[in-house]
């Protein structure tokens, strides 16, 4: 089973970018929505029909965490992305890839620049992640001696290759920002898998753009009702752990939700108290705050 022809011929080999430079663009698609459920119903014959439309057991698939069924759709991309970004990319081991190579051919003549105002600060609390930007004017410095860098290190490049070195070794000193392209094939649980990863808050900012257009623009029109709930139950949903629950259950023995910060810490679990930095605490606020459990002090 396909997705909608006139949907796949609008959307294929069209360069959605991403970045200063970068893009992503569907090369193939095999399955929809259609796919999926003929995948599930296969287990009971076609009479669940009956009792259960194709909307109804997409959502109770994702609900309960059933993955052979969405196994059954796949997506191929090609996509232009920074190396050091495909980096993180790629350590998603559940495509098929295959990678544009500077053994063989040269290396793509376009670097990802960072903007002066984009140069985020590193994060206090949280070792890979970063908060808040730079001052302007350091921003414009950093900028500045980005692209000095960049153009002395393709400059390097192009002088080896010019005396006939190899392209596998003239490649050594590219810098991480050079952009690489790749065609990558992936079954759509694998792809949802990435994109709630590199879709999440806590993701760099750099390849979160990639997953939003991934997920916006190609995977939510070809297979909307599968979007829909992985939207409701993964992506904006909430995981309570058993310590979260057993929080929750405290506070409103207490009595009087929404509960004070005091309130939280009195209630928190055992194994928490007596530690200045909890991250599986500070997790815990952070739930019971989006559920209006608990208040800012």
């Amino acid at each position: 089973m396909s997705a909608n022809n006139s949907l796949v011929e609008q959307l294929r080999w069209r360069k959605l970018p991403v970045l200063d430079d970068g893009f992503v663009c569907l090369v193939d698609v095999m399955g929809d929505d259609s796919a999926i459920v003929q995948a599930a119903r296969v287990s009971y014959g076609a009479g669940t029909k009956k009792v259960s439309d194709d909307r109804t057991l997409i959502r109770y698939l994702m609900r309960h965490r059933h993955t052979t069924p969405f196994e059954m759709a796949e997506v191929k991309l090609l996509v232009r992305v920074p190396m050091d970004i495909w980096r993180q990319w790629i350590r998603h081991r559940t495509a098929s890839v295959n990678e544009y190579s500077t053994r063989y051919s040269i290396a793509i003549d376009t670097a990802h620049r960072t903007p002066p105002d984009k140069w985020r600060k590193q994060s206090t609390t949280n070792r890979q992640g970063s908060e808040g930007f730079l001052d302007l004017q350091t921003g414009e410095e950093l900028s500045r001696e980005e692209r000095e860098l960049q153009e002395k290190a393709r400059q390097v490049y192009q002088h080896r290759l010019d005396l006939g070195v190899a392209r596998e070794q003239a490649r050594k000193d590219l810098p991480l920002s050079t952009y690489t392209e790749a065609y990558w094939k992936i079954d759509l649980h694998n792809l949802l898998h990435f994109l709630e990863l590199r879709m999440d808050r806590h993701a760099q900012w750099e390849i979160a753009q990639y997953a939003r257009v991934i997920g916006y623009e190609i995977v939510a029109p070809l297979f909307p009702m599968t979007w829909e709930a992985f939207v409701d139950y993964r992506l904006q949903g909430l995981v309570l752990s058993r310590l979260d629950c057993e929080v929750i259950a405290r506070l409103v023995a207490q009595g009087s939700l929404p509960a004070s910060e005091r309130a939280f810490l009195e209630a928190q679990d055992p194994a928490w108290r007596g530690l200045t930095r909890c991250r599986e605490r500070d997790e815990c606020w952070e739930k019971l705050k989006r559920l209006g459990i608990v208040k800012d002090p």
